[in-house]
């Protein structure tokens, strides 16, 4: 499931006139690149985009009507704006039998293998299982500094992070779409990593998936994309 709500505040103004997942990368709408990406695994059944298709949302279902086919089938479903968390529960009937679905946040692009990460989560029995990495490569140069002196200059470098940074790249167990039922009734707008995995990771249930130093970017404006042209075309390559 791709979860493609919400236009992002720091894409303004161009996602006060076309969603976030219609952001152009490499010719192509971002939303495209990764249904394309996870329609090639056997593991996917079919691929459910879930957003506001109301507003300027509709264009993301116009341009797959009219414009591509995939093997795989694809279904939009609407969502009620009830948050990250929240907007899942309208997931049951089209999940049917699936034990588990995979969540892709539109934003996220990143050539990580899908068919490995779901055998990590089956190995690791737990609730839920998400993407996250420890490196991150730096957008501006760094300076070795001892004194007051700089030593050395490090341009752009990869860094170790102290803590594992989350990706919005889940693989979740059907049945905690019954949780989010049972927790929308009490409060309307659900963040799906505080009020919904934060309890399970508690009693260990949740699981990272380290994706090592795969690369991997947050489009969350034009400006992004433009900024790091060699990375976008090097992402685009190993998706295929």
């Amino acid at each position: 499931m791709i979860l493609a709500g919400g236009r992002g505040t720091r894409g303004r103004p161009f996602t006060d006139y076309i969603p976030k997942a219609m952001i152009p990368v490499n010719g192509r709408p971002l939303v495209y690149h990764i249904a394309k990406y996870l329609s090639k695994f056997d593991i996917i059944d079919e691929i459910i985009i879930l957003g506001n298709f109301t507003g300027i949302g509709k264009q993301i279902e116009k341009y797959f009507e009219n414009h591509i086919s995939f093997k795989k089938t694809i279904k939009f479903i609407q969502d009620s704006q009830s948050g990250t968390g929240g907007d899942l529960v309208h997931l049951r009937s089209a999940l049917g039998e699936s034990k588990e679905f995979l969540l892709w946040f539109v934003d996220n692009l990143c050539p990580v293998d899908i068919s490995k990460m779901y055998q990590f989560h089956k190995d690791s029995k737990t609730h839920a299982t998400i993407a996250v990495r420890r490196y991150r490569k730096e957008e501006t140069g760094f300076a070795i500094v001892k004194n007051g002196i700089i030593h050395e200059f490090k341009e752009k470098p990869i860094i170790e992070l102290q803590m594992a940074e989350c990706l919005g790249i889940y693989i979740i167990n059907s049945r905690i779409i019954n949780t989010i039922k049972t927790k929308s009734q009490q409060k309307k707008d659900l963040n799906l990593s505080y009020d919904i995995l934060q309890p399970l990771s508690k009693r260990g249930k949740i699981a990272a998936y380290d994706i090592g130093k795969i690369q991997w970017l947050d489009i969350d404006s034009p400006t992004r994309v433009e900024r790091n042209k060699e990375l976008v075309n090097s992402i685009i390559k190993k998706l295929g």
